[in-house]
């Protein structure tokens, strides 16, 4: 059984003092021992931004992708071998800017990956510029006036995507965050997990303090329904996605169980002997 220890390396972080993606990768590894993971069978696929350097402080394998590719590429390697854990990681820019596209997809298509979000309103790597969540009104170098851009609402557009998983998570919440991330692997289908993470450089509104005073937790309403979509809507829609815990989830086959005589071992091991004579033939059309 792995421990914490293996699942870290010895790279040094560059994140800021008080990022909260640190707290997102304390979670993620107290997680993957829960489930009871193995570095040689877990993948962390992770996108461009601050987020995208997680990769680096995980034992496992680790691919960094272009910006806005994380979701493809993760989908790819999961078709690829389905015995590992694989797991989707990037920014709010990455995922809802110029991975929008992508993300709408791996919603409908729900194969059987986890994406953790890390969201902190606004594009650290680059310095401080408004991101798709950034709120209206949100002063940086680039809306030195207020955005005047209404922000991407990310739960709300999983939920009415066709997700099947969707939750929050905030990263100075350890224990619930954690066992989201848990609940998000162990789930039978493509799982998405939006972690608040404050940026402590170059976003000094939405902060720590900020977020302990005004989100809600929604595990601890009982009379919070996370299978009801009409009432999930609703309530984001009402607390204008300042919630954390369980949003929604319902019954789920991933994409691959679908697949006809889709085999559940990794292609590398369904490759069969190469008649040379047949790959001859297939050559000499190029020449």
């Amino acid at each position: 059984m792995a421990t914490l220890s293996d699942f870290k390396t010895a790279e040094k972080s560059w994140w800021c003092p008080g990022c909260g993606d640190f707290g997102v990768l304390a979670a993620l590894e107290k997680a993957l021992v829960q489930v009871n993971a193995n570095p040689a069978t877990t993948a962390i696929i992770a996108g461009i931004g601050c987020s995208g350097k997680i990769g680096n402080y995980i034992n496992s394998y680790n691919l960094h992708v272009t910006h806005g590719r994380t979701l493809p590429a993760a989908m790819g390697i999961k078709l690829a071998n389905r015995t590992l854990t694989v797991l989707a990681v990037g920014g709010d820019g990455d995922a809802y800017a110029i991975g929008m596209g992508h993300f709408m997809h791996a919603l409908r298509r729900n194969i059987n990956i986890t994406y953790l979000v890390m969201d902190n309103h606004v594009y650290g790597l680059t310095k401080g510029q408004t991101s798709p969540t950034s709120d209206m009104g949100f002063h940086t170098k680039t809306s030195p006036d207020g955005s005047i851009d209404e922000p991407v609402h990310p739960l709300m557009l999983a939920v009415a995507g066709g997700a099947t998983f969707v939750a929050q998570g905030f990263s100075s919440w350890q224990p619930q965050l954690s066992r989201l991330i848990v609940q998000g692997i162990t789930h039978p289908g493509f799982s998405l997990i939006n972690v608040i993470s404050p940026c402590v450089t170059y976003n000094r509104v939405n902060t720590y303090e900020w977020y302990k005073k005004t989100l809600v937790n929604l595990d601890e309403d009982p009379s919070y329904k996370s299978s009801q979509r009409a009432q999930v809507l609703a309530r984001l829609e009402e607390s204008d996605e300042l919630v954390t815990g369980l949003i929604f989830q319902k019954p789920s086959r991933p994409y691959e169980e679908l697949i006809t005589g889709f085999s559940s071992g990794p292609l590398s091991e369904q490759v069969g002997p190469i008649n040379q004579d047949l790959w001859d033939h297939i050559l000499d059309q190029f020449e």
